[in-house]
């Protein structure tokens, strides 16, 4: 079998590929934006011209989402790092509980700073078996103010689903999954998502919130973290992250050309059919999540036999194959299988991996 470069194939985790399209209108408007003679980075982020690219921004997140109007859009700083807080100070009540979903590094790393504000009940985890699975979740008390859960995890490769089904509302951090299939928005309190996953570049993120739910904490909430006060002035209350929040709006553009989140839903399912029928079908790999819990975006796998890391590496690396690491807490390899990745590259690795086959 001939392996040929045709490009790079870009798996990495994150900040990951973006459309070749958005990154050529990105480029452009570094140079001069709008044929303005100026750089969209050196323009006053209170201009029209930046203003109509932060409402377009929102309002396209609004669409593809379906979110009900009582939800507000807001693209902030500080990634889902402070989105854990950020969730806690605006709807964990002074002296209340919330339940948690322990499912990997992020989601516990959430945990962590909710500990900071209130009571927190982790109602599942799958921890003892490095996080290969969704877990098992105990009942939801109803005293509970939310569910907070991690939609995707990057690290294990694991996914839910189905959104939790609970009485509770719900807070859910997207970063790695948003925008790649279709869900019911009604449920929610808040959804955040980090940029740099699967909708943009590294530096702002996202946050969805129920307007009409937020404010009810009796808590002073720290300006910065009050997404009441981003809301009033319509996401602008400091400096924005210019060039991530319009790089976001043109990849939101891109999704809504190609049919939007149900379209992005179809081919991912096809790149994932692809890249799991490969880890299954090949006896010199493995899978590292249980196959029930299985993400779309980001596959995770292993070498039966390390005694081919070699030969493997130095195939995916000829094939122009980059960002396929897995990370140290599982080993391995990883997938990341976003949006923006063509399923030409899935092709690519899935074709590497059965030449080691042939080889070994």
């Amino acid at each position: 079998m001939e392996l040929r470069i045709m490009k790079i194939h870009n798996f990495s985790a994150g900040p990951c590929i973006l459309p070749a399209s958005v990154l050529s209108e990105a480029a452009q408007a570094v140079s001069n934006f709008n044929d303005s003679g100026l750089s969209l980075i050196e323009i006053s982020h209170r201009s029209p011209e930046f203003v109509s690219v932060m409402e377009e921004a929102r309002a396209l997140v609004k669409e593809l989402l379906n979110l009900p109007d009582r939800f507000d859009v807001l693209f902030l700083q500080g990634g889902a790092s402070l989105g854990f807080l950020t969730a806690a100070y605006n709807f964990l009540p002074d002296g209340g509980r919330a339940a948690y979903i322990d499912t990997g590094t992020w989601a516990n790393k959430a945990v962590k700073e909710a500990k900071n504000l209130g009571g927190i009940d982790v109602i599942g985890s799958s921890k003892d078996t490095n996080y290969n699975q969704i877990p098992d979740c105990g009942a939801v008390s109803k005293g509970s103010a939310y569910l907070h859960f991690t939609s995707n995890n990057t690290i294990f490769g694991t996914q839910f689903r189905e959104t939790p089904a609970t009485e509770v509302p719900l807070i859910a951090d997207m970063s790695s999954d948003i925008f790649s299939k279709e869900f019911d928005a009604n449920p929610f309190h808040l959804i955040y998502a980090g940029a740099q996953k699967n909708m943009g570049p590294a530096g702002t993120v996202m946050y969805a919130f129920d307007k009409e739910a937020a404010g009810k904490t009796n808590r002073n909430i720290p300006s910065y973290l009050d997404l009441e006060v981003h809301a009033s002035k319509d996401s602008m209350f400091n400096t924005p992250a210019v060039f991530p929040v319009y790089v976001t709006m043109l990849t939101l553009r891109w999704i809504k050309a190609l049919g939007g989140v149900k379209a992005m839903e179809l081919r991912n399912s096809k790149k994932a059919k692809l890249m799991y029928g490969e880890i299954d079908r090949n006896a010199l790999f493995k899978g590292h999540a249980n196959e029930a819990s299985r993400s779309t975006m980001n596959a995770t796998f292993q070498l039966k036999d390390e005694a081919h890391a070699h030969a493997f590496d130095a195939l995916w690396k000829g094939a122009g194959i980059s960002g396929i690491k897995g990370h140290r807490s599982v080993g391995g390899y990883r997938a990341s299988m976003y949006n923006a990745l063509p399923e030409e590259s899935v092709q690519v690795l899935v074709d590497v991996m059965k030449e080691l086959e042939r080889k070994a």
